[in-house]
């Protein structure tokens, strides 16, 4: 799913996570302290990825993780009053999910990564190359969810001609995962108004699983069992070659709609 690197990208930058006080049962003692950076100003190199105060979560630092949250399998995401939950699939696996929340969205979608490695620092080189290759901008901030690319991505209107659409690439390293997010609409436009966005990619939990993975591999989701589904009549277009990222937000196949109503 990603575009893939020689070994020495392995010296990417690193993500730190923001400070805060857990949430949902998650106390400092049911976390073994990862090895600390010194305050160098510098980005973390060759470390494990850093402790995620405020998420998203593993499953197994949630107590209840199912409470209040839709179980998609391989990521349970926040339920909210009024969302529409669509999910995404790559042949015949679904692999994402995108939560619509009035006129901002923010895509989900978790990899599997290296044990004692993140990989946010090289996939945020990896957008941004494809990004830039197609004529878009690319500015990288230390936002709230920490580093971020935040793009001017080109696209065609409806009309057939050529625009740009802002959007927001997000992500965080957990234990033998990464989790993305790609925020679009308003949302992206004004950041400062993402809030409710941001909180769902934060309280988002990650169910990794035990099976053998490599490195980059989709976590695969399911549909919940009483998913209402709505037909899509219109598939996108498929991927270009190279990194799934490097495209913005619809570069995957769009799957049936999931409307949760809280």
């Amino acid at each position: 799913m990603f575009g893939r690197r020689r070994k020495e990208s392995a010296d990417a930058k690193r993500t730190a996570g923001a400070a805060g006080e857990p949430v949902d049962g998650v106390g400092p003692d049911e976390h073994e302290p990862d090895e600390a950076a010194p305050d160098t100003g510098q980005h973390r190199v060759n470390l494990p990825p850093a402790p995620r105060p405020d998420g998203p979560w593993d499953v197994s630092e949630v107590r209840n993780p199912a409470e209040g949250r839709v179980d998609l399998g391989g990521i349970l995401v926040p339920g909210i009053e009024g969302m529409e939950l669509r999910v995404e699939v790559a042949g015949d696996a679904i692999v994402a999910a995108t939560v619509v929340v009035r006129d901002s969205a923010v895509q989900l979608q978790a990899f599997a990564a290296p044990k004692k490695e993140g990989i946010w620092g090289e996939v945020r080189e990896e957008i941004a190359t494809g990004i830039t290759q197609q004529g878009g901008v690319v500015d990288e901030v230390e936002g709230p969810l920490g580093w971020e690319l935040r793009a001017q991505v080109p696209v065609q209107l409806p009309d057939g001609t050529n625009g740009v659409q802002m959007v927001r690439f997000v992500g965080v390293n957990g234990p033998r995962w990464f989790l993305r997010g790609v925020i679009s609409g308003q949302g992206a436009v004004h950041p400062e108004a993402a809030g409710l966005l941001e909180q769902i990619f934060k309280d988002t939990v990650v169910v990794r699983g035990d099976a053998p993975m490599a490195p980059r591999d989709p976590i695969v989701l399911k549909l919940p069992n009483d998913a209402q589904m709505v037909p899509e009549g219109v598939q996108q277009e498929q991927a270009d070659e190279g990194s799934r990222f490097a495209g913005g937000v619809d570069r995957l196949t769009r799957g049936p709609e999931i409307t949760e109503v809280r």
